[in-house]
């Protein structure tokens, strides 16, 4: 019987076997999306994904007999450790054919992040909490969403005899977009509106580099005090902007505004994995040209982001956003969406979701184990 072993990536030739393990892993299953190889390859590249100027990572192979069976990635995120004062390290892009390659990958990623003086390892992050986050471990026959992650079933189980416990779960909800919000949400938005003069517009696509400035006014303040969360920096802000950009839809880009100040945002995004789905990850040589058919027909879009400053929170200026979301969704033939991710117990927004006629539909779990 051929012996297990995890080796550490070092060429570009065992970075492609990383990226490919996961076409193979979920060839017949007719749920996952296969993500863009290129993008895969930037987003684990130093020099490419701006996220090692402040980090850095290390990749693993599980192989039998010459043959892989699982993938892992560890990382070190300098800003969290400051910010959050602790010493983290994160596994990602995990994937695995059994439960003996789980804890083999498991074990290389923990003895990598002790030689970095980490204290704790969580996961799975592909990096940290903003990129995609946890493991799937309820909503298995609903299709993923952009951005969210997709695994095999087993994964949980796998992860947890190898010692791992619950850190963190976080929902996601599923809404059929109503003609207009409920009475009680146009009652704060009227009310939001005169008293505390707050306008509201969606994105100039003319003056995009202006108005990503103003994104990164308020990102990093909206979320600074939630559960695992890292500020990005500038340049990570305009990373994730460009590739998002050609699939941006302004309609569903609505900034509140009060003077020239910009104290909030939201951000919906029609659901590219519909148009990404069917091409299997292969742009060339006519996957581009079913993918640019079908972006403009799709009816599903992913909030991924509401971001309102500090001080101007419980103002009722969500309210507001949600309003002008749906108004522009109708406008822009989107019928349902996905709310996500949201904190297990992130009670306001969970309420305020729910009030709107979201159903909870998948749940993600981040894991943890001291070391």
């Amino acid at each position: 019987m051929a012996s297990l072993e995890v080796v550490p990536i070092g060429t570009g030739r065992e970075l492609d076997r990383f990226i490919r393990l996961p076409f193979r892993i979920y060839r017949e299953d007719p749920i996952w999306v296969a993500p863009l190889p290129s993008d895969e390859r930037v987003r684990l590249t130093p020099g490419k994904n701006p996220y090692f100027e402040h980090a850095e990572a290390a990749y693993f192979m599980a192989r039998e007999g010459g043959r892989d069976v699982g993938r892992i990635s560890a990382s070190v995120d300098q800003i969290y450790d400051r910010i959050h004062h602790e010493r983290q390290a994160t596994f990602g892009f995990f994937e695995a054919e059994s439960a003996e390659a789980t804890r083999a990958l498991l074990g290389a990623a923990e003895g990598w992040a002790r030689s970095k003086g980490a204290e704790i390892v969580r996961g799975p992050m592909s990096f940290n909490t903003n990129d995609e986050v946890g493991l799937l471990i309820e909503g298995f026959e609903h299709h993923p969403s952009i951005l969210m992650t997709y695994n095999k079933r087993e994964y949980a189980g796998w992860i947890e005899s190898a010692g791992y416990t619950k850190a963190k779960d976080l929902l996601s909800h599923h809404l059929v977009l109503p003609r207009e919000t409920p009475e009680a949400y146009r009652r704060v938005a009227e009310k939001v509106r005169r008293r505390y003069n707050v306008t509201i517009r969606s994105m100039d696509m003319k003056h995009f580099d202006e108005e990503l400035e103003r994104v990164k006014e308020v990102y990093n303040s909206a979320w600074l005090e939630n559960w695992g969360f890292v500020p990005m920096t500038d340049r990570e802000i305009d990373h994730m902007a460009k590739q998002l950009k050609p699939a941006v839809n302004p309609n569903l880009v609505i900034f509140a505004e009060v003077g020239t100040q910009t104290v909030a945002f939201a951000l919906a995004m029609p659901d590219v994995n519909i148009a990404l789905k069917p091409i299997r990850g292969r742009l060339f040589p006519f996957g581009i040209l079913r993918l640019l058919w079908t972006l403009p027909r799709i009816h599903h879009s992913r909030l991924m982001a509401i971001g309102i400053r500090k001080e101007y929170r419980r103002r009722g200026i969500d309210a507001l956003l949600m309003e002008a979301l749906v108004r522009a969704g109708n406008e822009n033939g989107i019928r349902s969406g996905e709310l996500s991710w949201t904190l297990e117990d992130n009670y306001l927004i969970l309420r305020n979701i729910e009030q709107m006629g979201g159903v909870r539909q998948k749940v993600y779990r981040i894991y943890e184990r001291r070391l």
